[in-house]
């Protein structure tokens, strides 16, 4: 293949973005060459592919910061051509040309191969996003999670979310799902929540410290809804931070972390060695059922992508976005 369908991010200013037929050596430099059957699409692919986010740092650039695909080239000894693999939680789509187009020229350790007992479109609905969830979740473990509470989700209709309060669920924990769209309570009753929240009602509070109620949780939001979960939380719990959708800033009070030993853990899925990673995908084929997986999942094209990373940033779209490429 001398050329290749994409879609790409042309310049910032005036900022382009659209789907042509790119060469061979455009792609970046990398030991293997994959043949990309699926991606997936982000909040981060949103916002680069509409220009709404600096998410891209140099022009131009494929977004899409998952895939999953067949190799057909390897300069490296892990992989060798046929071998199907997957990709997720790296810079591409923001620092070295990503998913989102029919291949994809990347480093050798960046891979990982296809775990057994997933399809690479599987792979891909669990993508970044349930790698994320998982990492929530074994870190919450790590650090205790009173079974006598609940564990609160936010942002649960999203990618991430959805995944997260599928696992917390199927582990057995009462997950309550805050979201700003209560419309979404029969997909996430589904997926396993116990109560739907408006997430309205985790607006900062007027006092530092309410009623403990949350035994540990995931945001996946960020901004005012991590500050209006701080307070509620038991004491020795654990909040699990991994999205600023709703802002990078944290307005808080010390009172959560000192009166209440509340434990603040950051998740970033680039920052993760592999044996780790290893055990997270292990544990995503184990605890992950498939027709919760399939929920969550909607399979696209990549011409229906421009409109729905519009879609959502507008708050419109659930669960997971699976792109098929080839």
């Amino acid at each position: 293949m001398q050329s290749f369908k994409a879609l790409v991010v042309e310049s910032s200013d005036p900022y382009t973005a659209h789907i042509r037929q790119a060469a061979l050596d455009e792609l970046p430099q990398g030991d293997v060459l994959v043949q990309v059957a699926y991606s997936s699409l982000n909040y981060k692919d949103a916002l680069a592919v509409t220009g709404a986010g600096k998410v891209i740092r140099s022009f131009p650039m494929v977004p899409g910061i998952d895939l999953a695909g067949k190799v057909l080239e390897s300069a490296s000894p892990e992989y060798k051509p046929g071998d199907l693999v997957i990709l997720t939680g790296w810079g591409v789509g923001e620092r070295h040309w990503g998913g989102l187009a029919e291949l994809a020229r990347v480093r050798s350790e960046w891979l990982l191969p296809l775990p057994e007992g997933l399809t690479l479109q599987q792979a891909m609905g669990i993508g970044t996003a349930g790698f994320t969830a998982m990492l929530a979740l074994m870190a919450l473990e790590a650090h205790g999670i009173d079974p006598s509470r609940e564990v609160l989700v936010t942002g649960a209709a999203g990618g991430v979310g959805s995944l997260a309060v599928a696992l917390l669920a199927r582990r057995g924990y009462r997950v309550v799902a805050a979201t700003g769209r209560t419309s979404e309570e029969a997909y996430l009753k589904l997926l396993g929540a116990h109560e739907i929240l408006d997430r309205s009602a985790l607006s900062a509070p007027a006092r530092p410290l309410e009623s403990e109620r949350f035994g540990g949780a995931v945001d996946t939001v960020g901004g005012a809804v991590l500050a209006g979960v701080l307070p509620r939380m038991a004491y020795g719990s654990s909040v699990v931070a991994c999205g600023n959708a709703g802002g990078a800033r944290l307005e808080t009070t010390v009172f959560p972390f000192i009166l209440r030993g509340v434990n603040l853990l950051g998740i970033d899925s680039v920052m993760c060695p592999k044996e780790k990673r290893l055990l997270a995908w292990q544990r995503l084929v184990q605890d992950l059922p498939r027709p919760l997986l399939e929920a969550t999942m909607q399979t696209v094209s990549l011409e229906d992508v421009p409109r729905l990373a519009q879609a959502f940033l507008q708050g419109q779209v659930r669960g997971r976005l699976v792109v098929q490429l080839t």
